[in-house]
């Protein structure tokens, strides 16, 4: 069955949040850490796996997404806090 995930990432100071979705959570994490594709992640150099979260259906995932991207973060900070206290990246964890 086809798995959707929704990420978020962050810069070694943990002082950038970006949140993304997407099908293929390695390729698209490494594509973010190899700076691949311009934008975001790569001006500011967010490409540390600290959160994720598995859905079975898409618009599941895109959902979510939207909604992450609206919090506050300080609730995304308890997001990651609840799954991931030291903010480790855990891509090679994957």
């Amino acid at each position: 069955m086809k798995q959707y995930f929704v990420y978020i990432l962050t810069n070694k100071n943990n002082t950038v949040l970006y949140t993304g979705a997407t099908n293929d959570l390695l390729a698209r994490i490494w594509q973010h850490k190899n700076k691949v594709c311009p934008g975001f992640t790569s001006k500011y150099n967010t490409n540390k796996l600290v959160y994720y979260e598995i859905f079975e259906d898409a618009y599941e995932a895109i959902s979510r997404e939207k909604q992450i991207k609206n919090l506050l973060r300080s609730k995304k900070e308890t997001l990651i806090n609840k799954e991931n206290p030291k903010w480790e990246d855990v891509y090679d964890k994957l």
